[in-house]
């Protein structure tokens, strides 16, 4: 129907399919709980102005949130533009000048670079917080350097990145996040977990974090979130971290929306089932470009943990022209050719193809990758696995497949 290598690959991977919509299930009946639970009504989705004091929709969606995640509280927020800056949000509330922020997944995500390293402009380095990052080895977190660091640094906050940013390594699973949790210091160390491309990939999120950090225009926001982030976490974290959101005389006692709340609830409602077709999405792509010779991540048959497949090209013309195929597969700005270019807050020139709903919206079908050696395309997301069927027709043949 497809094609003899998309049909091929698809009863493949029927056992693994099975497995994510059983994921999506549970999870779908945990947002259900929640919304039920917090007797989420019509006057929930109105907008507010001004100063938004007692906003009754921003309050109970906080409360949803949290809950979902298995956290005592959270703040959800349109305020927050995207998960760079929610994760900003979260280091400068938990973090204090001459403190040491410890990173034990290798170096964060590009965006972050200037936001803990950069000078003159108000980064954490600027306000004298020290950040040591522990390398992975072998794509993996390096256990006994991350304990020597832990008890020679004495972090403030240590710092853990779930997806895999602009690597080629395999995103952790929440068992592994727990068990990187469990070799820091509580007493002295806070958690903070980026979170961002992983939520709802699994049954269970990775509660135990003092801080988890994304964006709504991810997995969370189903598709439908227009813009926004999310902190969840301990009580006590959120409290240090609100004043940052707005400021620290007034935290999150403000805050309005003018636009419409249904949105953010629809989107968390729709999440599970949008974030299921991303991850079958991602494990057809793996499975259709690994039979093409090309290296992928998560490889076939492997376990994804969050909704990304990357692709290794080792050739700077064969991602560019990957990412304006899917580009030219897109609902929105199908006509339009991406180039690489000088994007904010990245050291290298990407290349970015999001025709999509929502700008820049990952979790619906994208692609992006930094110009630089082996030439790697992080493809993610799909709001139906139909449409990346389609997609990965094009692909296929554009790269000389069937």
């Amino acid at each position: 129907m497809y094609g003899k290598l998309i049909d091929t690959a698809i009863e493949k991977l029927s056992d693994q399919f099975k497995a994510v919509d059983e994921i999506a299930f549970v999870n779908q009946q945990k947002v259900l709980n929640a919304f039920i639970n917090n007797r989420v009504a019509l006057r929930h989705f109105n907008p507010t102005t001004g100063y938004g004091y007692d906003d009754v929709a921003r309050d109970t969606l906080n409360k949803i949130y949290a809950e979902v995640f298995g956290t005592e509280d959270a703040i959800v927020s349109p305020l927050i533009t995207s998960g760079t800056h929610a994760l900003t949000i979260a280091l400068f509330g938990l973090l204090r000048p001459n403190q040491t922020l410890l990173c034990i997944t290798g170096k964060p995500y590009d965006t972050l670079n200037d936001v803990i390293f950069g000078e003159g402009y108000g980064s954490l380095k600027d306000f004298g917080v020290r950040c040591k990052i522990v390398p992975l080895k072998d794509g993996a977190p390096d256990i006994p350097a991350i304990k020597a660091a832990i008890r020679g640094e004495n972090p403030s906050v240590v710092m853990i990145q779930r997806s895999r940013g602009y690597d080629m390594r395999p995103a952790l699973s929440v068992e592994q996040i727990n068990e990187l949790i469990a070799l820091a210091d509580r007493q002295k160390s806070k958690i903070l977990l980026d979170n961002c491309y992983g939520e709802f990939v699994q049954a269970t999120e990775p509660s135990q974090a003092d801080a988890i950090v994304g964006s709504l225009i991810k997995n969370v926001g189903g598709g439908i979130a227009p813009t926004g982030g999310y902190i969840c976490g301990s009580r006590a974290a959120i409290n240090m971290i609100e004043g940052r959101l707005t400021a620290p005389s007034i935290g999150r006692e403000v805050g309005s929306y003018a636009g419409d709340y249904r949105l953010f609830y629809q989107g968390l409602f729709m999440a599970p089932h949008v974030t299921a077709q991303s991850v079958k999405t991602a494990m057809l792509f793996s499975q259709v470009l690994s039979a093409l010779g090309y290296e992928t991540m998560p490889k076939p048959n492997e376990k994804f943990y969050d909704i990304i497949c990357s692709v290794k090209f080792g050739d700077e013309n064969k991602l560019i022209d990957f990412c304006k195929t899917i580009q030219s597969a897109s609902p929105v700005d199908s006509f339009a050719a991406p180039e690489p270019w000088d994007m904010p807050g990245y050291n290298d020139k990407v290349i970015m193809a999001a025709g999509a709903f929502v700008q820049g919206a990952s979790i619906e079908l994208s692609c992006d990758a930094p110009i630089r050696p082996p030439y790697i395309a992080y493809f993610q997301g799909g709001l139906t696995l139909e449409h990346g069927i389609i997609a990965l027709r094009k692909c296929v043949a554009a790269l000389g497949g069937e």
